[in-house]
């Protein structure tokens, strides 16, 4: 049975070295481990909207894992310590928890920016294709509104990067805007001579659609984690087939023809947009368009992870964090960062 949930919680950003913690916290990943004596022990993350960290309690057995494996929150009590340049909560004691309203709002990150204006940029994006076939698309999907209520409030991840209320709509709009930018540098004369180019309509319905199926993969309400289906399906099979969906209502509707290897080429962004398979994708891209998406894709999610994990500007000196270096991150090939902007003027 969940506690009720009456504790002050520190956020995770305040927390330093030797501190006493006994407070609510999201619990992510949960797992078991065991010792070299043999003994199985919690791993896990915990988080807030401020951060998360690494937690270890060397004491828990099967029953206890039992009741934390399906639990979206806890209430904890321990100790931080630092290892590895990074804190982390040594736990005694760990019980699920239904939090209060106030308590879920400090718990689950949200973007910064409004997302009714993300949603308008992205909506005008959109209407801004050529192809009668391409906005007839794109109206079909605007026009969703379930999808299109849960586009605008998913995470893009459940950890690594966006990972908040709102970061799927985010990292699409970055995307979109990247590439309205970029590709005309891409269609450009050289010489008198006219270049190579790459199909605007192509390039940015991909990028709308490359993560659309994280609307059916990740869940968000009570914690970031993946649905039953995203765990067995995930988001790049379930996106190819959501555009297969939309693109039979469109011609359903007769709103536009549609080329059929328009389809089939979108379908093949969505399914490639991971870059290489040892990665996720269904298949390595295939078309200039598909390489320009998963490209800029990889180059917008691994800046925002680099950028979250150094957090400048958030703390008055690196040290702040435990050093100036980060710990290894395990999604940036295991690289460690260096916080510090060498411009910055020290204060």
């Amino acid at each position: 049975m969940s506690a009720a949930s009456t504790s002050v919680s520190i956020d995770i950003k305040s927390l330093c070295d030797r501190m006493v913690v006994d407070g609510v916290y999201s619990l992510i990943n949960p797992q078991l481990g065991t010792t070299r004596q043999g003994k199985p022990f919690l791993k896990c993350i915990l988080r807030d909207a401020s951060g998360e960290m690494p937690g270890r309690m060397w004491s828990c057995d099967e029953q206890l894992f039992g009741r934390l494996s399906t639990s979206a929150f806890v209430r904890v009590r321990g100790r931080t310590e630092m290892y590895n340049t990074s804190i982390q909560l040594m736990i005694d004691s760990i019980d699920p928890v239904e939090p209060s309203p106030d308590e879920l709002a400090r718990l689950v990150p949200t973007t910064r920016f409004d997302i009714d204006e993300m949603f308008a940029e992205v909506s005008a994006l959109l209407r801004s294709l050529q192809h009668p076939g391409m906005l007839a698309l794109g109206e079909a999907f605007l026009n969703d509104e379930a999808r299109m209520r849960r586009f605008r409030r998913a995470p893009a991840a459940a950890s690594v990067h966006h990972a908040y209320i709102g970061g799927l709509i985010e990292h699409t709009l970055q995307l979109m805007k990247l590439a309205d930018r970029m590709l005309p540098l891409y269609s450009q004369s050289q010489g008198g001579v006219p270049g190579e180019r790459l199909n605007r309509d192509l390039v940015m319905m991909g990028l709308f659609l490359h993560d659309l199926g994280k609307t059916v993969e990740l869940e968000w309400e009570r914690g970031f984690n993946y649905t039953f289906r995203g765990n067995l399906i995930g988001h790049v099979v379930d996106g190819v087939l959501l555009v297969r969906a939309k693109f039979g209502e469109v011609r359903a509707s007769g709103a536009a023809e549609i080329p059929p290897r328009a389809q089939t080429v979108l379908e093949h962004i969505v399914a490639s947009h991971h870059e290489k398979l040892e990665f996720g994708a269904a298949k390595m891209p295939s078309t200039p368009e598909a390489v320009f998406v998963a490209l800029l894709d990889n180059l917008d999610a691994k800046t925002s992870m680099a950028l979250a994990h150094v957090r400048r500007g958030e703390y008055g000196t690196e040290t702040d964090l435990g050093g100036e270096f980060t710990e290894k991150i395990w999604a940036l090939e295991g690289n460690r960062l260096y916080r510090p902007d060498p411009l910055r003027q020290e204060s």
